[in-house]
């Protein structure tokens, strides 16, 4: 339900407003997002059909693909659409939609992540008992569990946000909805519920962050004790897994853990982590990764061939 209000609906004002820039903004993000949904699917459908896959880890990367997939999906296609369009209008049930897509499908790639750096402490730190710990039963568990704590997150943000009132302007100076935006054009004093948002969104990215580098720290320390051969292939594994949350978490650090403020900055980082991770991503776990790349080698070359006969 919507508190008192006149605003129905909202102007998104985008990333420029120069009719070239705008033309670029369609070609690049297009291209970004088409390359984001290929390179996850194809990791997706190689990791569902790769007998060679399947190990904890690439059960963890299957569900962050559809993460990134989707986390970028709720952004993306608005954006190019309306960078060919005069006026920028979504509706308020769109906004609020768009908020809790986002929220949703983000958390959820925090919480793989640190699945993911779990998997990995395990693997490496605890090698004998792995299979007992990581069992494919467990995994599903976490999952489970990690879908639950996104979809509360998100519904916990979105009640904060849906209790604020908007009288006007309407005009959001981003080219998404988003928290910070929608605080800014709130008619009532939003301190309170500023802080209870940092401490929802903030605390898990600033969590998510620590406890990853925690994990990795340990994980490489650890790795003096292993085999030349050993250290190189978890050396490999764990500097992909740290370039992503690095990429990922810090700029999501800066833009939700701090007062509802504004930066020219803004937009910028914010496309950092909406569509430039998610299009990094799959390519930093492919390129470093040389099991993800035989398999898909060997499950595309057997198709081509069947469909050759």
């Amino acid at each position: 339900m919507k508190p008192n209000q006149s605003v129905t609906e909202f102007i998104l004002l985008g990333l420029t407003q120069d009719p070239l820039r705008q033309k670029m903004v369609f070609i690049i993000f297009l291209i970004f997002y088409t390359g984001t949904v290929v390179w996850n699917l194809l990791i997706i459908v190689t990791i569902k059909f790769s007998r060679a896959l399947g190990s904890p880890m690439y059960f963890f990367l299957f569900y962050l693909s559809i993460a990134d997939t989707c986390f970028s999906t709720s952004i993306a296609p608005r954006l190019i659409v309306d960078s060919l369009s005069a006026k920028k209008v979504i509706s308020y049930n769109e906004c609020m939609t768009q908020v809790f897509a986002l929220h949703l499908f983000g958390s959820m790639e925090i919480f793989v992540l640190v699945l993911m750096a779990v998997d990995r402490y395990v693997a490496i730190c605890k090698p004998l008992r792995y299979p007992t710990i990581m069992r494919p039963e467990v995994c599903f568990i976490l999952i489970i569990l990690a879908w639950i704590g996104s979809f509360i997150h998100s519904t916990t943000q979105n009640a904060l946000v849906s209790k604020l009132p908007f009288c006007g302007p309407n005009l959001i100076d981003h080219y998404c909805c988003d928290l910070q935006p929608l605080l800014n054009l709130a008619c009532m004093d939003t301190y309170v519920i500023n802080l209870l948002l940092v401490s929802n969104s903030g605390a898990i990215c600033s969590s998510g962050f620590l406890l990853l580098m925690i994990s990795y720290m340990v994980i490489l320390y650890s790795l003096r004790n292993h085999s030349e051969e050993g250290r190189k292939k978890a050396l490999s594994t764990c500097t992909s897994h740290i370039i992503v949350v690095v990429l990922f978490l810090g700029p999501c650090i800066f833009m939700y853990t701090r007062p509802p403020t504004t930066f020219p900055m803004d937009k910028m980082v914010a496309v950092f982590y909406t569509i430039g991770t998610p299009f990094l991503n799959p390519l930093i776990y492919t390129l470093r990764n040389a099991e993800v790349k035989n398999a898909m080698r060997k499950l595309w070359s057997i198709k081509i061939t069947s469909e050759s006969k």
